[in-house]
């Protein structure tokens, strides 16, 4: 096989194509507006005062030497936020929810976490900023901070919230507690399938907390107008959810919010949360200015949202053979000073991979003092696929079975129950599995001696949700296409060669552009998964919208019923008379003179999602003396269900498997006894560079999802959810020492080998 190949059946005229990307040129050069690179006339610099300290409660704070210093042009506090002047009784059921989004954007009693926003300033320049910062006087009572999930899990633990109680499906516990929710899922008869079982094992994990790792940090610039219209420009995953978290905080009507999109260098879901832009926009109305904040390194580390850290319990049974009886997982994640962790998520994903007759899954939803968590691809899949598949690695050596042969038996396919309830449509995992079994990468040797190949799949559900789309029809031919669903990945790319497939017209003469919230019908975040395959569905709608239009505009020219013209292709004919036909840019040209431009729009929320599956192989070379791991070679296999970029999809799952790489062998926010973060930079907070890296082959499969015309999938998040389990099994294969806590660092590999006398 080549390094990159695509497995397919079907071909299109766009679709499957790898055109240049619409915004390349711009971005090679340096053209492309990022959030930070925005000016407006008049800007002030904001900065913001931060917590010193992971919990404790505000006795006082006294910003008068602040507002004094020279060029400060506004100090903001809590105290200026809506929330401060709203009784709980006036907000009802509101309170919980706009208290934590308030807290979240400036804290009122207590702080949660080191790094949390307590005071801003805006002032002439930056420096002016840093220096009004150090004049604010915050008198804290400092309080014990709990920072484990399990610890925090305890009773008599330590709590962040006084009056948090737990969600216990559905019933409400009697008395405060960290566990904001607890969420189970069962199917079968477990105890049945564990007594039928010939092996059981069980065995519990940990993860550390890691970052997403983009590269721009955070930003905002804001300008409050004098009749009440507020103007954001920010790097976001999704313009309609800093909106509403504007308005929601400020109490404003969405519609006096605007949110304009700017390029944004990387997200990875860590970019969906809005942390400055309720801060810029008060300071811009106390001001009658723009006012701009981008954060520091240190400040994205401690005070945007990593993914949690996570405590998981698993247990299966297997017969003799392989064939999985009955399995069970408990799995508690941070969510950190807010509820809201991915632990739904991890514990549907958990064994959705399998087709289990018997099964139990329990996942806790924990806050802790830690910066609250926020998505990182696929978020919480990856933590529970190192769980479930290092034990089902541990089953393969006990039984001395071939792990792609022992998955291939238990695969879920076409069918399938999974145990949250769900039944499977159209799946690839198992030609994600034959694939890769197939792979000279798999049927290669291992060189032996400290080497170990690793295996593992992954599954993300993929999601749907609204998109908006409108396209107009130029007087060249060309189209204009806007599109609410900010850029990260490519999307501008695969949704304009949806649009030019389904048109039948070049991909040249689609004109993508991505619009503020004013500009387009409201769009769910680009995340999930849903970008290519919503977002396409909506313009896929929207031209077809156009087809018809221009079926009738040619009826009108040619004084004929509508039934008697056919669109095919890019090219509209009369049915019965050969002579009448126009090419999609010859009927453009006549639209001035015919009735106007023609436009089509579509609004969707399509529930045809296609689920992702992935399947990783690894090499690794551990050094016994100093416990360093080395990959040497790495093999990607994902559904893509079409690829509609292929160069995208590879780079999609390349970039997963590197991310997953960092996570497996460095990535880990390390926090003192107190909970405070001691490695807040990229010095130190240990991510892959080049030299760390194999070249990462890639296998596009493609089964076609029945949820889309084009049968295309999500891509983005599959592929960061197998390469930890992957890596670990590869470790423990090269060491003889099964590794159960992330990252394995050469101290844990090291740690490891002494406790086993190895």
């Amino acid at each position: 096989m080549t390094s990159n190949q695509v497995l397919s059946d079907v071909e299109y005229n766009v679709v499957g194509k790898r055109p240049v990307r619409p915004d390349g040129v711009d971005k090679v050069t340096g053209r492309a507006q990022y959030g930070a690179d925005t000016q407006l006339t008049g800007t002030l610099w904001a900065k913001v005062l931060r917590s010193p300290h992971p919990h404790a409660r505000i006795k006082s704070i006294n910003t008068s030497k602040a507002e004094a210093l020279t060029g400060v042009r506004a100090v903001l506090t809590a105290k200026d936020l809506p929330f401060a002047s709203l009784s709980k009784e006036a907000l009802g059921g509101e309170y919980a929810s706009l208290k934590f989004a308030s807290d979240h954007m400036l804290a009122s009693d207590k702080v949660l976490f080191k790094g949390h926003p307590v005071a801003a300033v805006a002032a002439v320049n930056g420096h002016v900023a840093e220096s009004a910062l150090a004049l604010i006087e915050v008198e804290y009572e400092v309080l014990e901070s709990v920072i484990d999930v399990r610890e925090a899990m305890k009773d008599g633990a330590v709590l962040v919230h006084e009056d948090l109680r737990t969600n216990d499906m559905g019933e409400m516990s009697s008395k405060p507690s960290n566990i904001a929710t607890h969420m189970s899922y069962s199917l079968g008869d477990i105890a049945k399938g564990f007594a039928e079982a010939d092996l059981v094992l069980e065995r519990e994990y940990t993860t550390a907390t890691v970052h997403q790792g983009y590269i721009e940090p955070h930003n905002s610039t804001s300008f409050w107008n004098s009749d009440g219209q507020v103007n954001i420009w920010t790097s976001t995953q999704g313009s309609f959810q800093v909106r509403a978290t504007t308005a929601n905080v400020l109490r404003l009507p969405v519609s006096k919010v605007k949110v304009t999109p700017m390029e944004i260098g990387g997200g990875f879901g860590g970019k969906i949360t809005a942390y400055l832009d309720a801060i810029t926009a008060l300071l811009s109305k106390k001001t009658g200015h723009p006012v701009k904040a981008a954060m520091s390194r240190t400040e994205v580390f401690e005070a945007s949202g990593p993914a949690p850290a996570s405590w998981m319990r698993v247990k299966i049974g297997v017969k003799n053979n392989g064939k999985m009886t009955a399995v069970e997982t408990e799995m508690a994640m941070d969510a950190g000073a807010y509820p809201g962790s991915p632990v739904m998520q991890a514990i549907v994903c958990a064994f959705a991979c399998y087709d289990v007759e018997n099964g139990k899954v329990d996942g806790y939803d924990v806050v802790v003092n830690k910066p609250k968590t926020a998505a990182y691809r696929a978020p919480g899949s990856p933590q529970a696929a190192f769980a479930v598949e290092s034990l089902i690695d541990e089953i393969c050596l006990q039984l001395k079975l071939d792990p792609i042969e022992f998955r291939l038996l238990n695969a879920a396919k076409e069918g399938t129950r999974r145990i949250e309830g769900l039944v499977a449509r159209r799946i690839g995992l198992i030609e994600c599995l034959e694939a890769a079994r197939d792979h000279d990468h798999y049927k290669s040797k291992t060189n032996g001696g400290n080497t170990g190949r690793g295996v593992a799949c992954g599954y993300w559900p993929n999601r749907g949700f609204q998109s908006s789309v409108v396209m107009t029809v130029n007087f060249d031919g060309t189209i204009g296409l806007l599109m609410g669903s900010v850029d990260i990945g490519g999307t501008r790319a695969s949704i304009a060669q949806q649009t030019a497939e389904t048109l039948g017209i070049a991909y040249e003469d689609v004109k993508p552009t991505v619009v503020d919230t004013d500009s387009i019908g409201y769009t769910f975040i680009t995340g999930g998964s849903r970008t290519s395959f919503a977002t396409g569905i909506a313009a896929i709608n929207a031209a077809e919208d156009v087809m018809a239009q221009m079926v009738s505009r040619a009826a009108k020219i040619w004084d004929t019923e509508e039934d008697n013209v056919e669109y095919v292709n890019g090219m509209i004919s009369h049915k019965s008379d050969e002579e009448l036909k126009f090419s999609f840019k010859d009927l453009a040209r006549q639209l001035a003179t015919t009735g106007g431009t023609i436009s089509g729009r579509s609004n969707v929320d399509p529930t045809g999602e296609g689920n992702g599956y992935a399947v990783h192989v690894v090499d690794v070379v551990v050094d016994p003396e100093t416990g360093k791991t080395d990959v040497t070679r790495y093999t990607a296999v994902q559904d893509a269900g079409k690829a509609v970029h292929p160069s995208y999809v590879e780079g999609q799952m390349q970039g997963g498997a590197v991310q997953g790489i960092g996570w497996a062998l460095n990535e880990e926010y390390f926090f003192d006894q107190t909970g405070k973060m001691m490695n807040p930079t990229f010095l130190d907070y240990r991510m892959p560079t080049t030299l760390d890296l194999p070249m990462i082959d890639t296998v596009i499969v493609e089964v076609a999802n029945p949820g889309h015309p084009y049968g295309v999938r999500g891509v983005g998040e599959a592929a960061i959810v197998p390469p930890m389990a992957a890596i670990a099994n590869a470790v423990s294969r090269a060491t003889g020492n099964r590794m159960h806590s992330l990252p394995m660092t050469p101290g844990k590999i090291l740690e490891a080998g002494w406790e086993n006398g190895k």
